[in-house]
This record gives structure tokens, sequence and C-alpha cells, in this order.
């Protein structure tokens, strides 16, 4: 931790762009800390920005002040932190053992000219930038033409920026020599495929091969003629069920966004067989467990047909989350986006452990609750082959 300090009190200074602390240790409190440089009656400060759900916390502290915290939060709190200056970046791994990885990239050559941005006040910036049209977006009828977001379109804008900063939290779990190998199973009109295709490549410069898979066929050919017309020439989509794809051997990230009911377990189950390093699910329509749930101490909660379906699927997302701590994962449930826009917000993220050290302590505690709720899963039942 010593050298963590060191690098960090060299980071903290007014040639910073941003440090961002994520993959918290437990689910309940902050999912993301951002922290960057602020002019404050003429002083330097840093601003931290806390992400917690849907609400959004500001203060500004002092470099000594803020030093100590950052280095408290990866002491206590968080796994992983990223700093961006004008010299480099700067990745720091934290195990559960307290184990510190250290990576640092410094620029070489001509120093860059943009300055960090230290006014106090800013307009939230997205990973996909407002005013700049991006042609699929513009496609999909998310943007004009000029890049401007089209108002009954911005819920959608900002669901696909949300998922791209939880892309960007895990970057450094996917780094890898060859091309990142990516399927996206029940991709539909595959607003976040293409997002993720862009993002990942056209941003980040990254070589990827991503492929969507999903039933309808003529959502299939729209996409696959977007993706020709765009020259995404490593984004490609297939028609088909995701229990019987066998098309790839070795896969990087496995996403699945409200593929509905059991369609989930299936994906997930394909994901940890491949052994890939990172699981995106936000599951939909978590019918088998309320067709199954019983239990008397609750009836006065299942007799109401709203309340039995939320419980059913928080208890299905539970067991799907303690599951895939179970196959080797750090698991963590986050809300995707806005409760008002949509029940079905919640998103688990699942990165796979360095060692993939398989966690056996939840398994008896889902054994106990399923036994109670006299319910039996597909997940359950596919983890166990």
């Amino acid at each position: 931790m010593e050298e963590l300090k060191e690098k960090l009190s060299a980071v903290l200074s007014d040639r910073l762009y941003q440090i961002i602390i994520s993959n918290p240790r437990k689910n309940e409190g902050a999912f993301k800390i951002k922290i960057r440089p602020v002019m404050v009656k003429g002083e330097l400060c840093f601003q931290e920005t806390i992400a917690k759900g849907t609400q959004v916390f500001h203060r500004n502290y002092e470099r000594n002040e803020m030093l100590s915290k950052i280095f408290s939060y990866m002491e206590a709190d968080f796994k992983q932190l990223e700093a961006e200056s004008m010299d480099g970046r700067l990745t720091a791994l934290v195990s559960k053992k307290g184990k510190v990885t250290i990576k640092q990239h410094k620029n070489k050559g001509k120093i860059p000219v943009d300055k960090p941005d230290m006014s106090h006040n800013r307009v939230k910036n997205y990973i996909l930038e407002e005013g700049t049209a991006v042609p699929f977006l513009v496609d999909l009828g998310v943007q004009t033409m000029d890049g401007k977001i089209i108002r009954s379109r911005y819920d959608k804008f900002k669901q696909i920026n949300r998922y791209l900063e939880f892309v960007e939290d895990i970057l450094p779990s996917l780094e890898t020599d060859g091309a990142l190998h990516i399927i996206d199973f029940g991709c539909g009109k595959s607003y976040l495929t293409f997002a993720l295709y862009y993002y990942l490549h056209e941003l980040k410069g990254k070589k990827v091969c991503i492929t969507g898979l999903d039933l309808k066929k003529e959502v299939i050919e729209k996409c696959n003629l977007l993706a020709d017309a765009y020259g995404y020439k490593d984004l490609h989509f297939y028609q088909g069920d995701i229990s019987a794809y066998q098309g790839v051997e070795k896969v990087d990230m496995v996403v699945t966004l409200h593929a509905c009911d059991t369609a989930t377990d299936y994906a997930i189950k394909k994901a940890v067989d491949w052994n890939a390093k990172v699981i995106f699910t936000v599951p939909c329509c978590q019918h088998e467990v309320n067709g199954q749930i019983q239990n008397e101490l609750m009836e006065p909660i299942l007799r109401y047909g709203l309340l039995k379906e939320r419980l059913s699927a928080l208890i299905t997302d539970g067991i799907r989350a303690n599951l895939l701590e179970e196959a080797g994962y750090d698991t963590q449930v986050l809300e995707f986006i806005d409760m008002e826009h949509t029940p079905k917000n919640i998103l688990i993220r699942a990165v796979k452990r360095q060692g993939a050290q398989r966690n056996l302590k939840s398994g008896s505690k889902i054994s106990q609750m399923s036994q109670a709720f006299a319910i039996d899963t597909t997940l359950q039942k596919l983890m166990q082959k």
C-alpha cells in the first residue's frame, strides 16, 4: 500500500484529468467514485463525486485530505483505481488479501496540450458526447444528423452511456494480447451492441470480435446491414437460440440484456463454461420462480400477484449472483437505469477472480433458501452438471 500512496501523491496535482475508483467490495453503498481537480477561490482542490444508486453526491477536499480519503477507500472499500493525467495512466488493483498490483503507462514524446478542466461546475460528460453525431445513434433514432439528442430518446441515450460506464470500470479485467471476443445474447435491436463495438474499437482502439445473437430473423438482417454500412467488419449478428449456441471456444465477455426468463440462465452457464472474464446480465421476465414459490410464512405477501412477481424476481437474481460467486466471480448487483423508467433495472456484473478460486460458502445457504421457498431454478440445475 505504501507504493500506491507514493504513486497517488504524485498523481494528485493540477495535471490530473480524473481518478475513477470502482469495483466495491460490498454491494451496498457507493458503486463508483470520481475525483478531479477544481479551483475554488483561487485554491487547488479536488472534487469527489460519489455515485450511490441513482443519486450523486459532490464534495471538495484540499489535497492532503483527498489523498487520505483515496487511500482509505482502497484499503477498505474498493478493489480498483484508475488515474489519468497529462503524464499518463495509473491502474491499481487490490486483492481481497490486500495485495496491490500497480501498472503505470507514461506518455511518451510530446506532452498533451489539453489541460484538465478545473471549473467548479461542469455539464455532465458522457462517454458518447452530445453534439457529436455517431452513425448508429442516428440510424437508430437517438440522434439527429448534427448530433443533437432527440428529446423522446434521451433516456435511451443516458442508458447507453450508463452501460458504457459499467464497461469502462472493468476494462483492466479485459486485457488480452489478441482480439477481445465478446458475445451478446438476445441482442434485439442492438443499441448497446453497436455502442460496445464503437466504444471499444473506435474510441479505445482495441481489437474486438463481437457476435450478436437473437431469435428474430428480421432484426438480425437489419443489424448486419447496419454493421456493413458502418464498416464494422468484426461485428456480426446471427439468428439462434442461446441454449444451443456452439459457435466459439473462447469468449472474454458475455452480455445478456433482457434475455427473457431462463434464457438468462443458459447464457450465464455458457459464459461460465467458456471461462469468460466478464459477464453482464440484465435479467427479464423471471417467470420460473413465480410459478414455483411457496412459503406459509410469506403467504401474506405471496397472495398478492404483483408482490409475488417482484419477490420472485429478486430471489431469482439473488440466486444467480450467488452461483456466480460460487463459480469464481466477484459479483455485483447494480442499478442499471432509474426505477421510474422500468422495474427491470437490475444489472448483474461478474468479473473472474484472479486465480479463479471457487467460493463454496454460499452453496448451503442457497440450498436452504430454495428448500424454504420450494424452488429449484434452471441455473441451479445447470450448475450441477
